[in-house]
């Protein structure tokens, strides 16, 4: 018989009894659900997302390894959003340095900083006035400030514009150099950029670029009677058919066999640099004639890039083309359904699996679509900016630059952009930098390389600077996991009363 006490009115009583335990937090029988844990299911999730659509078509029966890895994905997506402090400028604050360009633009000025410091400790005035920094430290920090304010300055006036120019006109050459410089890397940037967005390293950016110049210069100068624009077409289609064929085979060999598209695409830098040479050494194929040098002949005015701002600059309608390809990239990745499928296969394969994409077909239109990207750099340089006859390093390493404009950028169509100039500039002012205040160029490729040191260490970035870590920001689906809980916890208040 129980120990409880009935009231006379029939109601349940208040309490306990006398002797009676105090009730303690309901323990859910075995078996049944436990409201206070997080409720993985598939609500969680956007269903229009790859890892929705996955969750809501794979058996957690047949397939119980691919279900625990994606009962873990919604794991990590289901982590507590960011909390807001109330003060909405300090939120956009955080929200602001929280991002990826934080710290890109913190790793530029690590990088500068430290390219300062090669500068100072490489100066012949510094060394001269360091012995008696203590006797008359003025003259030091002098010497410290001319030699790093004129480096720098002359880098300026090398990449953006010379203010001892006699005209506005001859002003702005080194802004047109920069973006001439640019144009090739934006483009590979973006074939780099697109192979990342969908898990892939694209690091054939180099035989991509010389297959890419074999075909287009062969056209250019080999084709005859074809008149300008038709000529400059058919070059343009075939060097960038060439470069995506080039990098398709690594996306086939991937697909297929499951070789490392990075093996892959190292070998066949190798493999188009080596045949490249071969044409060129051949009398008859693509040595120019009665010439001994390993160079091509000049290409046809008909199938040359046109100036963009007049003949007095070296700037061509190849940079209007890198331009069409960024805002073409962006839209095959947010507003095409292939490009859907890109980044579903790179934010997880086995999920877009589940969802109905075909990940092999996917990884080889990926490297088709970068190596015709990458394939367009390398058109534009025998096409645009060595029109003359070109030789075996036509690619002027921009298939190894491309990775770090690809990296610096985030991998996004607008940041490879803004990377390409910036890299574009270091070019330029670094030519002008070394004729003006005699400081090695090879200083401007020490900070292009400690860019990507920190690009690659994110971390070091945000605790030298300390900026915020990256933090989700509320979504749509936590507010309703949020409302299903809180119903939840409601009803069971409620049975309780």
């Amino acid at each position: 018989m129980s120990g409880e006490t009935p009231r006379p009115d029939g109601a349940e009583p208040d309490g306990p009894a006398l002797g009676g335990t105090t009730p303690g937090p309901e323990t859910p029988e075995p078996g049944a659900p436990d409201l206070t844990a997080p409720d993985l299911t598939k609500a969680d999730v956007d269903p229009d997302s790859p890892l929705g659509e996955a969750i809501g078509s794979v058996d957690a029966v047949a397939e119980p390894g691919l279900a625990e890895e994606l009962e873990q994905e919604v794991a990590r997506e289901a982590a507590p959003a960011v909390e807001e402090s109330g003060d909405r400028w300090r939120d956009a604050l955080r929200r602001a340095t929280s991002g990826g360009w934080a710290v890109a633009l913190g790793a530029i000025v690590l990088a500068v900083v430290a390219g300062s410091i090669l500068i100072v400790v490489t100066d012949e005035n510094v060394l001269a006035s360091a012995p008696y920094f203590f006797a008359r430290p003025a003259d030091t920090f002098a010497a410290i400030g001319q030699a790093v304010g004129g480096a720098y300055s002359a880098l300026f006036q090398g990449a953006v514009y010379n203010f001892g120019a006699d005209s506005f006109a001859q002003g702005i050459r080194p802004l047109t150099q920069t973006l001439t410089n640019a144009t090739p890397l934006i483009a590979a940037g973006l074939g780099v950029a697109l192979a990342f967005r969908a898990g892939l390293f694209n690091i054939g950016g180099q035989g991509q670029m010389l297959m890419a110049a074999t075909a287009a210069g062969w056209i250019g100068f080999g084709v005859t009677g074809l008149p300008f624009p038709w000529h400059l077409l058919l070059c343009l289609v075939a060097g960038i058919a060439a470069g995506a064929l080039w990098a398709g085979i690594a996306g086939l060999l991937k697909a297929r066999t499951g070789a490392h598209e990075v093996i892959v695409t190292i070998m066949l830098n190798y493999v188009a640099f080596y045949l490249l040479s071969y044409f060129l050494a051949t009398p008859g194929l693509m040595q120019a004639p009665g010439s001994a040098n390993p160079k091509t002949p000049p290409m046809q005015d008909s199938a040359v890039l046109p100036p963009l701002l007049g003949s007095s600059y070296n700037l061509h309608w190849g940079f209007v083309l890198s331009l069409l390809a960024v805002v073409g990239v962006w839209w095959l990745l947010n507003r095409s359904s292939a490009g859907f499928a890109f980044r579903a296969v790179g934010e997880n394969p086995k999920a877009a699996r589940v969802a109905g994409i075909d990940v092999s077909r996917t990884t080889v239109l990926v490297m088709l679509v970068a190596g015709g990207l990458v394939g367009l750099a390398g058109t534009q340089q025998v096409l645009g900016s060595v029109t003359t006859g070109f030789s075996v390093d036509i690619d002027a390493g921009i298939g190894f630059d491309a990775i770090t404009v690809a990296l610096l950028g985030g991998s996004s169509p607008w940041g490879v952009l803004g990377a390409g100039i910036l890299f574009g500039g270091f070019k330029a002012g670094g030519s002008a930098m070394q004729a003006a205040q005699g400081i090695p160029i090879e200083i401007v490729l020490v900070v292009q390389s400690l860019i990507v040191l920190f690009i690659a260490a994110p971390p070091l970035v945000r605790a030298i600077f300390r900026l915020p870590q990256p933090e989700r920001t509320p979504r749509r689906r936590e507010t309703r996991r949020d409302r299903r809980r809180a119903a939840s916890t409601g009803t069971t208040e409620g049975g309780r009363a």
